[in-house]
């Protein structure tokens, strides 16, 4: 996924989302303070998780990607990792709380084991971290005033209709408008999501441009607002799904590649995919394509 603006990585909301009987973890605050070495020889390997346990996973706080919420783990990638390690006979996440940008030079010092903060795949990563096959995609959405009265859906529609629209400073989604030919003086830029919500509430822009899944976590605290069905967007012909990954150690292809195979299950399976993920905002418009293959993304 391309990055959003320093709002942390991307611009997302760091809200709460309430679901029930989430990964609760023991000793959640000493965890989140402390990491371990991971010095020990064959350190991160699926036989070493399953004998000790647990998996060190390592987290952002960016809801709805990976969170917490008094002493409960929560999220996308927290909720999908939990499922998949159980699966491969780990029964246990143990949290370590990280800045954004500290996630993969901590995943290389070996203080955790993977990356769990839906974490975008591009091609300057991969020279540093093994990234799973996608987890989901983001498409892109527009937020409009409750009843859409410019009855906008996409960015073509949104430029037949002349209207003004809202992006975040320094978002992607600003390269996506002018793409689809929509011209500058139709943009207006905000700092902070809530601020694009404030501006279509107020009637300052008629849409705010993000993804889908911002959108609607952002509709939770701004009712008299709604997101349009989400769309994948294009710049310069190629198909824009900004999917996000669980992050592994070069040197772990082996527990990678188990925990693709179990992943694999999941996002087959489009029932069992958005019951897990619904809760945080997840569906099926974000299930990854098939096709869409981690090794192209790495390639760029």
């Amino acid at each position: 996924m391309a990055d959003f603006p320093n709002l942390s990585r991307r611009g997302f909301l760091s809200r709460s989302a309430a679901v029930g009987g989430l990964l609760v973890v023991p000793g959640l605050l000493s965890a989140c303070s402390k990491t371990d070495s991971g010095t020990e020889s064959g350190a991160g390997t699926l036989d070493k998780l399953r004998k000790q346990g647990f998996v060190r996973v390592a987290y952002a706080n960016e809801a709805p990607y990976g969170y917490t919420e008094g002493s409960t783990l929560k999220g996308e990638a927290p909720t999908l990792h939990a499922e998949i390690f159980k699966a491969l006979g780990v029964a246990q996440l143990k949290p370590t709380l990280a800045d954004f940008d500290g996630l993969i030079p901590g995943l290389q010092a070996g203080k955790y084991d993977v990356v769990s903060a839906g974490m975008a795949i591009t091609p300057e990563r991969c020279e540093n971290a093994l990234f799973s096959e996608p987890e989901f995609i983001s498409p892109t959405a527009l937020m409009v005033r409750k009843g859409n009265p410019k009855k906008v859906t996409d960015l073509a529609s949104a430029k037949a209709a002349g209207i003004t629209i809202g992006v975040l400073s320094g978002a992607v989604e600003a390269s996506y408008a002018e793409g689809a030919g929509i011209s500058k003086d139709k943009l207006k830029t905000f700092q902070k999501p809530q601020d694009g919500a404030d501006a279509v509430k107020g009637g300052r822009i008629d849409a705010f441009l993000l993804t889908g899944i911002s959108l609607r976590w952002l509709t939770k605290t701004n009712p008299q607002t709604e997101v349009a069905p989400p769309f994948v967007p294009e710049l310069k012909g190629k198909p824009q799904y900004s999917p996000g990954a669980a992050v592994f150690k070069k040197g772990n292809e082996a527990l990678r590649d188990a925990f693709n195979t179990e992943l694999k299950k999941i996002t087959s399976d489009k029932a069992r995919y958005t019951s897990l993920l619904q809760p945080y905002g997840f569906g099926a418009s974000e299930l990854p394509p098939a096709t869409l293959k981690t090794a192209d993304l790495c390639k760029g």
